[in-house]
């Protein structure tokens, strides 16, 4: 058996994504046959492996900072939103159905346990050392009968915890006190200390609160990790971006040609794999944003409507706010447009849908000539094709099939003029057809936009990558961390009351 590690969170974003994945980094550059896990995601971002199942965007991330493959194994329990209270349960890569909040945590959650467990064994028999992430945090009392992603999978599997705090919100140590304290004796003797995330200036003022910390809790600190803007990882909930003024950046660089070019993408409900976007953001001189109102479109050279777990749901706010009639108004003007997967749905002629919103039949916005019949079984597939005399590669996950009745063939879309409509996720990431793809948006929008002639999405990545491992390698204690994965949560860690609630 290999060894492991649970990184665990004071919070939700508190930083156990990028933690994992620098972790995962700095082994792998140590010459360690290392594997991300994650037992359970709760994601709108998701991602299709080769075996064609559908697994967690940051956990394919995470992989890639392992360079493995991706594989169901590594995310074995998926929820998709689809709206307040309910998601869609994706199991080993397959939906199995829409369960309530309630349905779940009442007991299918615990029913999933040895299944998770099952599959961590199995990359820890493949692996000299699997990393794994929790969720939210491993001190929410109220679901920890049935936790199967923080101390259940950690007490079921013998795995050392480390805490991850985000200090940039204040109130780290308090979290992390609190964190031990809420837990029971069990939890805490596998809980062997913290790491602060985003700390900005002299460790040497942090220092004395950490020894404090220490004398409380017996739990050393294992690293302090200093603030980096344009890490530029993938982001795992759709349903906390900011829905006006986010600016999504990679690299920042001046223009290539006279002029930049605004993207604006309608922050549909739901949004899924708006990281779509996040190729355009890394090219100098592109600048993209996400809006809410008609007028922000004004000055946009390109509009997409993204990915949505809930297409007709998206097209009725479109239309709610006055968006639709500007897109349509956009098109009919020769501005460019693009939907990607729900996007594309809606830019059909019309939506039969009995199985995700079952609103039946839905008029669309009319801008492409595609209807679209919604199916029980989802399309996962990793499509392989050309446009714009491009190579190009990319991912679908919908339940939506299109059939398309006119147009240009693009992808597995189509276009007319300047609107563009595929189901293809990643695709912006091929370099040579987003390039080509940026110089058909420039022309119609008349803009002396010219792409880097040498931007790769895939080496900035590597190089993200390699900085989430610096900050591992320069600023934790990669002894300590090293011993703990090999040899467990040290012994005889004091009980801090008053524990968990009975």
């Amino acid at each position: 058996m290999s060894g492991g590690l649970l990184v665990a969170g004071t919070t939700s974003d508190a930083g156990k994504s990028v933690v994992t994945a620098g972790i995962c980094r700095w082994l792998v550059r140590q010459g360690v046959k290392v594997a991300p896990f994650k037992a359970q995601n709760m994601s709108l971002n998701s991602f299709v492996t080769r075996e064609g199942a559908e697994i967690g965007r940051a956990q394919a991330m995470q992989a890639q900072a392992c360079r493995v493959e991706p594989t169901a194994l590594m995310n074995p329990v998926l929820l998709k939103p689809g709206g307040e209270r309910s998601s869609q349960v994706v199991l080993l890569g397959k939906p199995v159905g829409e369960m309530s909040a309630r349905g779940y945590h009442g007991g299918r959650q615990r029913q999933l346990l040895g299944t998770v467990l099952d599959c961590l064994a199995e990359l820890r028999g493949t692996y000299d050392a699997v990393i794994c992430e929790g969720a939210g945090s491993p001190a929410e009392i109220n679901l920890r009968r049935t936790d199967i992603v923080n101390m259940g999978i950690a007490r079921g599997a013998g795995l050392p915890v480390v805490v991850v705090g985000d200090i940039d919100r204040g109130g780290v140590f308090a979290s992390f006190f609190g964190t031990v304290a809420l837990l029971s004796p069990e939890d805490q003797a596998l809980v062997a200390g913290f790491l602060v995330n985003k700390f900005r200036g002299d460790v040497s003022l942090l220092e004395p609160g950490l020894d404090m910390l220490h004398g409380l809790t017996g739990r050393r600190t294992y690293g302090v990790l200093p603030f980096r803007h344009g890490l530029g990882i993938d982001e795992e909930d759709g349903l906390r971006v900011s829905l006006r003024g986010t600016v999504r950046e990679s690299v920042v660089a001046p223009p290539v040609g006279e002029d930049v070019l605004r993207v604006a993408v309608c922050a549909v409900p739901l949004m899924s794999n708006f990281t779509d976007v996040d190729a355009l953001a890394a090219e100098p001189g592109v600048v993209v944003r996400f809006v809410d109102r008609p007028e922000e479109l004004a000055d946009a050279d390109l509009v997409i409507v993204p990915g949505t777990r809930g297409t007709v749901r998206a097209l009725r706010w479109l239309r709610e706010r006055g968006l639709a009639d500007a897109l349509v108004r956009r098109a009919a003007a020769g501005r460019p447009v693009l939907g990607i997967c729900g996007g594309f749905q809606l830019l059909g002629e019309h939506i039969e849908d009995e199985v995700e919103s079952r609103a039946g039949h839905v008029d669309g916005l009319g801008l492409l000539p595609v209807r679209v019949r919604f199916a029980r079984e989802k399309t996962l597939t990793r499509p392989v094709g050309e446009a714009l005399g491009e190579h190009v590669e990319g991912y679908e996950i919908h339940h939506g099939v299109a059939e398309v009745l006119g147009g240009e063939a693009f992808l597995d879309g189509c276009r007319v003029g300047p609107t563009w409509g595929t189901h293809w996720h990643g695709s912006l990431e091929s370099d040579g057809f987003r390039r080509a793809f940026l110089r058909e948006v420039a022309a119609a929008a008349g803009r002396r936009f010219v792409p880097a002639p040498d931007t790769s999405f895939a080496a900035l990545r590597e190089e993200q990558l390699d900085l989430l491992g610096d900050l591992i390698e320069h600023h934790a204690d990669t002894d300590a961390l090293w011993r703990l994965i090999e040899s467990g949560a040290p012994q005889g860690l004091p009980f801090i009351p008053p524990g968990a609630p009975a």
